[in-house]
Parts: C-alpha cells; structure tokens; sequence
C-alpha cells in the first residue's frame, strides 16, 4: 500500500516542475538548418568544383496545420536567439512530459488510497461464466 510519503514526494516533485515552467521563456518548435546556394554566375568561387557555394543562410522550418512552413533567419545575432529559443522549446516539452508523468502516479496513488479494502478482495475473484 503506497504511503503518505510517497504522495508527499510525488506533489513536491510536481511543485518543483511547476516553478521550472514558470521560468520558461521565449521557445519557438522547429528545426534550424544551415543552407548553402549556387548563383549561377560561371566566374563566382560558388561555381568551382567541390565549393559548397554561398551561405550559410538559415531556414527555420516547421508543421503548421499539416503543412511544413519555412522561415528565413538572418544570418548572425538573429541565428543564436533563434537557437535559444528551439533549445527552450525542447525543455519546455521535456517539462511537461515529467510533469505529466509524475501527475499520472499522483492520481494513481489517489485512486489507491481511496479504494475500499473489500472491493480490493472482491477484485481478484469473477463469477463462473455458465
């Protein structure tokens, strides 16, 4: 039979989670990728064999309504917030997911407590089919 203690746990580490999404700041979902284009121009050194041509430029990208939506981020300052910025999207979501979890054994537990002693002797036995 969980205890007390167990529940008293499971609440604090819930509080704990809690306070950590309440310092979550800017996030944005999607995935930063460097890209590197040709001109076109037959003298630029992005013509040259094995030249990986210009760039980077940076495309953000993600799922929007079931379609891939793709944003330019300008190159410098704009690329390191933006890179903060998914990095505080994936705690959020690693947040919520233990905080989910440790609700899920929180009610768990509840339903437990809870439970009548002779429901729990009742349980393990089912009436004959016939």
């Amino acid at each position: 039979m969980p205890t007390s203690l167990d529940l008293d746990a499971l609440r604090l580490q819930r509080d704990q989670l809690k306070a950590e999404l309440a310092q979550v700041g800017d996030m944005r979902p999607g995935s930063l990728v460097p890209r590197y284009r040709k001109c076109g121009k037959p003298t630029c050194h992005c013509a040259k064999k094995g030249s990986k041509g210009h760039g980077p430029s940076y495309s953000l990208t993600h799922p929007i309504a079931g379609k891939t939506v793709t944003r330019i981020i300008p190159a410098g300052a704009a690329v390191d917030r933006t890179r903060e910025q998914l990095q505080e999207y994936h705690r959020f979501r690693l947040l919520v997911r233990q905080w989910t979890t440790v609700s899920e054994q929180i009610c768990d537990l509840q339903l437990r407590q809870n439970e009548p002693e002779d429901n729990k002797k009742n349980r393990a036995r089912r009436p004959a089919r016939r």
